[in-house]
């Protein structure tokens, strides 16, 4: 048996491809969107891609199912609750599918989703009678289990879900042997959980024993665990489970048609329009100078659920970066979300405005040592979440997640010196920008964030 796990870091996202190496039969589950990874490990082990299954309908990410369908002809699977546009074979409890000496076999796992599956997978070389592994998606996860809250607005509740997920994991999951592995579709970092493992891979015993989720408790109490305190979501996640349903356009098709180089003149007077000018350098390079009214979502943090928060769906999006490799990255990435209404880049980049300093800003910061040492009044403004927040901040300083910033512009003055911080500095910036592109010119970015003020303070 050919198996061969897939991370990618910035979606916190795991997929897998599973074949014969015998037949050369593979099926990948649960793919990105820019599949090459897969085409490329395919041809380099004489590999054909005949199926891709996905365990249920993503909220955080657009799969490639519709990218490796066209690509290679693969076999579209969904589980039997899972209805789409697009031309698909349902699995329901019990279905196999055989890849010469591998067995996959369909378990129905509702709760995170109604139409999650998980998939159990036998090499018959190695043991017909016993599992070797389970692909969970994200009804289990390592050290967590399946949020049941994300789709609850499409027609059941999250508390009937959470009972769903209760009877997923202990009257079928749990039901297999303590050695077969656990695989799942998402590590740490991941909104669909509230604690994930940043591990790739434990047993099903491990999991039973540590498992905060799985520990013995009634039905009522888990579903009251599952369904308090947990992580606010995205506002993109229902976009992208709607849009996994879909029949649509391929990443390569968004690429090639985001593929514009506009002039500064253009690009100004689409920003006038309402077009959204995003600069995807770091935090460093866009305080130096930037175009006037563009937001800093930078590469080099979690730069597609950021863009996916803050930016909107349907306003077309313009890039702004410093080499035109980093431009398809940003196209890229933000394709994997599903945001296929990038319209183009600024030509030359930043080295347009040379001739045009009118319309070059800069984003003013403060190192932790100099903000300790200010004398004058000011308002700060801490944009982590609720959840960090609590776990200390700067005394006095107003809690306004950045996710909620646009919605609360009213309560953050205008006539005195406003400083902004995350915890770490990449944040602060998209708030700066933010606030800056709002018409506010007495903002402040706090280097380093809420971690270098604790250095100071300590």
């Amino acid at each position: 048996m050919f198996f061969q796990r897939y991370y990618l870091d910035c979606l916190s996202l795991a997929s897998y491809m599973i074949a014969d190496e015998e037949t050369g039969d593979a099926v990948v589950v649960d793919p990105q969107r820019d599949v090459e990874i897969y085409l490329e490990d395919a041809k380099e082990h004489g590999l054909q891609i005949k199926h891709v299954i996905l365990t249920h309908f993503h909220a955080d990410f657009i799969a490639g199912h519709i990218e490796l369908q066209k690509a290679v002809g693969a076999q579209i699977y969904l589980g039997s609750r899972g209805a789409a546009e697009f031309p698909h074979q349902s699995l329901s409890e019990g279905d196999e599918l055989l890849l010469g000496s591998v067995r996959i076999t369909t378990m129905e796992t509702p709760g995170h989703t109604l139409e999650g599956i998980s998939l159990v997978v036998y090499d018959l070389n190695e043991n017909p009678d016993h599992p070797k592994m389970i692909l969970t998606g994200d009804t289990l996860f390592l050290g967590d289990v399946g949020r049941p809250d994300l789709l609850a607005s499409l027609g059941v509740t999250a508390e009937e879900l959470g009972g769903m997920l209760y009877d997923s994991l202990h009257e079928k999951i749990l039901k297999l042997p303590d050695e077969t592995l656990v695989y799942p579709a998402h590590g740490a970092g991941s909104m669909c959980g509230k604690q994930l493992s940043s591990e790739a891979v434990t047993t099903l015993g491990e999991q039973r024993r540590y498992n905060y989720a799985l520990q013995p408790m009634s039905k009522a109490a888990f579903i009251d665990m599952v369904t308090t305190d947990l992580p606010e979501a995205p506002q993109y996640f229902v976009h992208d489970a709607i849009l996994n349903r879909k029949e649509r356009q391929t990443l390569d098709e968004s690429i090639k048609a985001a593929w514009h180089a506009y002039s500064l003149a253009e690009v100004q007077q689409m920003l006038n329009s309402g077009t959204q000018v995003i600069d995807v350098r770091d935090v460093a390079e866009f305080a130096a100078g930037h175009l006037k009214g563009s937001i800093n979502i930078g590469l080099e943090g979690r730069y597609a659920t950021w863009a996916g928060t803050m930016l909107d769906k349907q306003a077309p999006i313009v890039v702004i970066a410093s080499e035109e490799d980093q431009i398809e990255e940003a196209i890229i990435r933000l394709g994997r979300i599903g945001f296929d209404h990038v319209k183009g880049f600024l030509k030359d980049g930043l080295n347009s405005l040379q001739d045009h300093p009118e319309l070059v800003s800069q984003t003013r910061r403060i190192s932790a040592q100099a903000m300790q040492e200010l004398d004058e009044q000011v308002t700060i403004i801490d944009i982590r979440t609720p959840a960090e927040w609590n776990t200390g901040h700067i005394e006095n300083s107003i809690n306004i997640p950045l996710n909620h910033l646009a919605e609360h512009l009213a309560e953050i003055p205008r006539d005195q010196t406003v400083i902004v911080h995350c915890q770490g500095g990449y944040r602060s910036s998209i708030a700066a920008s933010l606030l800056e592109k709002q018409g506010f010119d007495n903002i402040i970015d706090l280097v380093g964030g809420f971690k270098a003020w604790q250095t100071i303070a300590a």
